[in-house]
């Protein structure tokens, strides 16, 4: 067991020893303190330490009579849905401890299953996947601190990182989460698209960018992805959904990758979760001519495939796959579509992304010129015929 996870469980272990409340909720372990309290996320950083302080000391008992002066709170880099604090504090025994202090974002229920992200956290930090969950409170959660810093897109594409990327999504998805197994894909982007579609902007210039998003156009490619998906016997996995650059931690040190942030984790589909991985090689700035290329995917591939032995991964696996990921990496785009025109302002501002730089009327469907499907014979699963150009 690593250093973090050692003083993850010593928080732990500590509260529960002094009777500290418990999350009646069944999603969590009983043992996961919890607290009332919620912090505004809108307050500015000197006002807003002193409420991290006060939580801290409401959620963990052993804390609750240190002097704030044994506190200190930092932000961290890399969060983009959630606002991201470093606690540290110096405990009575001087010991130095750190903990992370997740506060969502504003309105990110519109898109994010909260009590779904609990229980998935449970289980997959039992499989040594993340942070550990410390405590829950009103809108956020404390987890403990990884001593790591966060990838970047150029990163990703690393040889040696790709690798370990890959064979660590393969074990992830070998997760079992319990609940409901249908992959979630087509209903959250039909979801999101009816929200999409009805919203009104007071801002008559955002408006009047809105009112030239084809979203008939939308619906129908959204629709004609779905039935093409369809003809993919691709396995259905417990998928992170978020794979990118923010979401992926590195202990230079000890050599050590992690895989963060559950929040949009769900039953989905194997290619869907690979195709979305591989577009956050486009960064921050949504520049796809940085998207891999077939020798990138095929080496993440072999190494998904089968970690130990990539290469004795056979060819018509290795196009089975890539085929499936970026036939999926399109319907990941629409999502993404769906999702800015929800978040581009108005009252239903959700997720917070680098990508709401871009201008709407910008978003409609060149980037998917590298790799879309010029063939299909969809009338026979059995002799489907995919083209790519790239």
């Amino acid at each position: 067991m690593d250093v973090e996870a050692n003083k993850a469980k010593q928080i732990i272990n500590d509260n529960n020893n002094d009777c500290a409340k418990v999350n009646s909720n069944s999603t969590i372990d009983d043992s996961i303190p919890h607290s009332s309290l919620s912090v505004d996320t809108a307050l500015p950083f000197p006002l807003m330490s002193p409420r991290i302080i006060e939580l801290c000391k409401d959620l963990f008992r052993k804390w609750a009579k240190l002097d704030d002066s044994c506190f200190s709170v930092e932000t961290v880099s890399g969060g983009i849905t959630n606002l991201l604090l470093k606690v540290s504090v110096k405990e009575e025994s001087g010991d130095n401890v750190a903990v992370t202090v997740r506060l969502y974002g504003p309105n990110t229920e519109y898109v994010i299953d909260r009590e779904r992200e609990l229980q998935a956290i449970k289980y997959l930090s039992a499989a040594g996947f993340g942070a550990k969950l410390l405590g829950v409170f009103g809108n956020g959660m404390v987890q403990s601190f990884i001593n790591a810093r966060t990838l970047t897109p150029l990163d990703m594409r690393k040889p040696k990182l790709a690798a370990e990327i890959a064979k660590q999504l393969c074990r992830f998805h070998q997760v079992e989460i319990p609940g409901p197994k249908e992959p979630q894909l087509w209903v959250d982007m039909f979801k999101f698209f009816e929200k999409a579609s009805a919203l009104r902007f007071e801002d008559p210039d955002k408006q009047r960018i809105y009112e030239t998003i084809l979203f008939k156009e939308v619906h129908k490619e959204a629709t004609q992805l779905k039935e093409l998906t369809e003809l993919f016997s691709g396995p259905v996995v417990f998928a992170h959904n978020d794979l990118l650059s923010g979401n992926l931690m590195l202990n230079d040190e000890q050599d050590k990758l992690y895989i963060i942030d559950f929040e949009y984790g769900s039953y989905n589909y194997r290619g869907f979760d690979i195709g979305n991985h591989f577009n956050e090689y486009a960064g921050y700035e949504c520049d796809y001519s940085l998207y891999p290329s077939k020798e990138e995917q095929y080496h993440f591939l072999r190494h998904y495939l089968q970690p130990e032995k990539p290469y004795e991964v056979s060819e018509k696996d290795l196009e089975d796959l890539y085929v499936e990921a970026n036939t999926f990496r399109q319907g990941y785009l629409r999502l993404i579509l769906i999702i800015l025109v929800i978040s581009s302002g108005g009252t239903t501002n959700t997720r917070s992304r680098r990508r709401s730089a871009s201008p709407l009327h910008s978003l409609t469907y060149p980037d998917l010129e590298q790799y879309k499907i010029v063939s299909l014979h969809a009338n026979n699963k059995n002799s489907v015929c995919h083209g790519f150009v790239e």
